[in-house]
């Protein structure tokens, strides 16, 4: 049995986890929900902006401009790509779409090997952020801390600018007809075009904070878009809400069952997933 202290660590670290999977997996969903299509490139958006990140820190020596130039670096990427890439497929067979964020992936890929190589780095955080502090009596290290305060704090900030904003009632209606919204006189290029950018950027973010607390290496776009695809999968596709569920679902069963169940947590996740797609296809949240 494991004492209280290693269980608060554990959930500590899965709430950290999942608050950093909800940027990436918030931002897949959307674009599902409002382009239709799954970007497996999704992935390769978090893996650049830590490589982005890795290269400003270098250059800068400051870990905030990689945390704000990478996302914008991604994003301004992110648009061409949607722009030149993915606009001419609009309203063909989905798997065109499927098949050509599959391939830009393995573009991505070689491209971070041509530029970085293939040996893992880290993201240097600032001294400040180092260490550990004291959480109900247990040590805990003070960068996943900011990690899960930061990331919690702009998944609320998306949540507010999703609900209460005149363009998140704008991108609720994308997410439920489309249609409705052109028929507005709504830019709807426009709007696809920002969600594809904002959920790059979300994942630029993402791919910063998790290089910094993790690594940095070219094979992180494929865990990454895994755990994406797993998170909305469970939550369902298109819905803000059920990225947040998924998140913490996965987030706290990767913490915990690394401690309890060594070698089994993700054995265990993927019969979850399996389930709900064979009980509820939709996913656990409906609405977005």
């Amino acid at each position: 049995m494991a004492s209280p202290e290693v269980l608060l660590t554990n959930l500590l670290y899965g709430l950290t986890i999942a608050s950093a999977l909800i940027l990436i997996s918030s931002g897949l969903s959307l674009i599902f929900g409002v382009v239709g299509v799954v970007n497996f490139s999704h992935g390769s958006f978090c893996m650049l902006g830590a490589y982005v990140g890795y290269s400003l820190v270098m250059a800068t020596g400051s870990f905030w401009a990689a945390l704000v130039g990478a996302p914008l670096v991604v994003t301004a990427g992110a648009v061409l790509m949607e722009r030149f890439t993915l606009r001419p497929l609009y309203g063909l067979n989905p798997l065109y779409q499927l098949f050509l964020t599959f391939a830009l992936s393995l573009v991505f890929s070689n491209l971070v090997l041509m530029l970085w190589g293939g040996d893992t780095v880290s993201i240097p955080t600032p001294a400040y952020l180092r260490g550990f502090v004291s959480i109900l009596g247990i040590a805990y290290p003070t960068f996943r801390l900011f990690v899960l305060v930061f990331s919690a704090c702009l998944a609320a900030a998306l949540w507010l600018f999703i609900e209460r904003s005149v363009w998140g009632a704008v991108l609720r209606a994308g997410l439920h007809n489309m249609e409705m919204v052109e028929a507005f006189g709504i830019n709807t290029r426009a709007l696809v075009t920002a969600v594809f950018a904002l959920g790059a950027g979300l994942a630029a973010v993402a791919g910063v904070v998790m290089g910094a607390m993790r690594n940095v290496n070219p094979e992180m776009d494929l865990d990454l878009i895994t755990s994406a695809l797993i998170v909305v999968v469970i939550g369902g596709l298109g819905s803000f809400r059920g990225a947040v569920i998924g998140s913490l679902i996965l987030g706290t069963a990767e913490s915990f069952g690394a401690q309890l169940l060594p070698g089994l947590a993700k054995f265990i996740v993927w019969i979850v997933m399996a389930a709900i797609l064979l009980w509820r296809p939709e996913g656990l949240v409906r609405d977005a």
